[in-house]
């Protein structure tokens, strides 16, 4: 369980996230590259106060002469701030210290960001002119200007789940979204399920609200409907947060008779589902669609809620700098949440709105932009991984922006620390997890510009070479306890 920012973290909490240690290093060198890694992936938030040299040093049964070496290195590489009499807080260094280190340059395979899709500089001339016109709205827009939503409604209806303006609340970006609909929905305390691995910043946002976090696992394969349900009804949660197309590490799919099944048993049980389909749209070579989630929500009546809210996002289909979103749900939910969201921000940009309308009315011709991108990036990346990394297990999504990779080995962390110093920017696996998780996978995004994939790939390539080689060779030593 990741630490929360300006609190402090237990030893045995330290020792959790830490896991086993690279056995080709001194202890102390060792200890302090895992809590370097745990900084900059956010696992141990930046103002975290570590426990201390004694009390650590008794918990993971190594000598105090140990830990204070690996709390110097600390210091010295700009990671931690001790001072009298308040402990030792984990901090980060300059960005300038980091690409030293790296050398000229990073290669990002740790964001799954694609570029501008093909067309939208095109569209954003065009509606220049237009922008004028925001002047003309109010300063102050809780739900959207009434023709984006229009236009978002439409397309919810043309996919089979009627929608109209009023079902639709309009946002800056999808993880405002879930974060206005976490603190909307969810009291301290309360229960919520997420699926393991998830998006990290969706758990980040229910656990803020409060929420006390359950798990149900998904893997490249799919969901298991039977943990899935038997979860849900020990644990009756407030919410549960679902990535049913092209899920968010996996690349997953939800198959239809199981989103029926899960619809079914969230509304029997009162757990209010949040769908989140911003990678719907990143479809490369599915052979079905089945529409929006929430058309298997069944009313009692009239004016019973559907128990479903479903977010969307132009960031991932369109341009990750177009912080524009949507939330759809029914009408008694936009009206909580506008009478909710001024306690965080005052609306949704008219400029931005303005630029939407133009994007959505072109969505069919930019879609298919997109989709001949990803089919291009991810054949490269997987022929790449399969020339370089054979001994990887390597998913063949059908859609989304990256491939979750299975390691022959339980190395995801000690991997994205030395792939960092090789130039080579990654999240490991534990990241998506809420329990140190995942040590045997990794994600790589195919959205990096195709010299970036093969560069990344051959740094991937000698990073974990050598690790291998220290694993092999490597004297062996006394390691803390295995991450749960």
């Amino acid at each position: 369980m990741a630490a929360g920012a300006g609190t402090r973290i237990s030893a045995r909490q330290l020792i959790g996230l830490i896991g086993e240690l690279d056995p080709g290093k001194p202890v102390y060198d060792a200890l302090a590259e895992r809590v370097r890694l745990l900084v900059t992936d956010g696992r141990i938030p930046a103002g975290t106060r570590l426990p201390s040299e004694r009390e650590f040093a008794v918990q993971t049964g190594r000598s105090r002469t140990t830990i204070v070496a690996a709390y110097q290195s600390l210091r010295d590489a700009g990671y931690l701030v001790s001072r009298r009499g308040s402990g030792s807080r984990v901090t980060l260094p300059g960005s300038d210290r980091r690409n030293a280190a790296a050398g000229s340059r990073t290669i990002d395979f740790a964001r799954a960001v694609p570029p501008p899709v093909e067309g939208l500089r095109d569209i954003v001339v065009r509606a220049g002119h237009r922008m004028a016109e925001a002047l003309d709205g109010p300063g102050f827009d809780l739900l959207g200007n009434v023709t984006l939503r229009g236009s978002i409604a439409q397309r919810y209806t043309e996919r089979g789940l009627p929608t109209t303006p009023d079902q639709i609340m309009v946002t800056m970006g999808g993880q405002h979204a879930i974060s206005l609909i976490a603190h909307t929905f969810l009291a301290r305390a309360d229960v919520a399920l997420i699926e393991a691995p998830t998006y990290p910043h969706a758990y980040d946002a229910l656990r803020r609200a409060g929420a006390r976090l359950v798990t149900t696992p998904v893997t490249t394969a799919g969901w298991d409907l039977e943990h899935l349900r038997d979860t849900l009804a020990a644990a009756r949660p407030a919410l549960a947060y679902l990535v049913p197309d092209f899920h968010n590490p996996t690349g997953a799919s939800m198959p239809p008779e199981v989103r029926v099944e899960v619809a079914r048993a969230a509304r029997a049980l009162g757990t209010t589902l949040v769908i989140d389909e911003t990678t719907a749209d990143l479809n490369i070579d599915r052979a079905w669609d089945d529409g929006p989630f929430a058309r298997h929500a069944k009313r009692r009546s009239p004016s019973d809620g559907s128990g479903i809210i479903t977010v969307g996002s132009l960031s991932k289909s369109i341009w990750g700098g177009l912080r524009l979103g949507w939330i759809r749900a029914d009408t008694a939910v936009i009206r909580r949440l506008a009478n909710a969201r001024p306690a965080g921000d005052l609306g949704t940009p008219q400029m931005e709105q303005i630029l939407g309308e133009q994007i959505l009315a072109a969505m069919p011709q930019l879609l298919g932009r997109r989709q001949e991108l990803l089919i291009e990036h991810r054949t490269v990346l997987t022929r790449l991984l399969q020339e370089h990394l054979p001994q990887w297990i390597v998913p063949h999504p059908e859609g989304g922006l990256s491939l979750w990779v299975q390691l022959d080995k339980p190395a995801s962390s000690a991997l994205t620390s030395l792939s960092e110093a090789h130039g080579l920017s990654l999240v490991a696996g534990p990241k998506f997890s809420v329990d140190g998780a995942f040590e045997r996978h990794i994600r790589l995004p195919f959205t990096s510009p195709i010299a970036d994939l093969e560069d990344g790939v051959l740094l991937l390539a000698q990073a974990w070479k050598q690790f291998s080689v220290r694993d092999v060779a490597g004297p062996e030593a006394p390691r803390l306890p295995s991450m749960v």
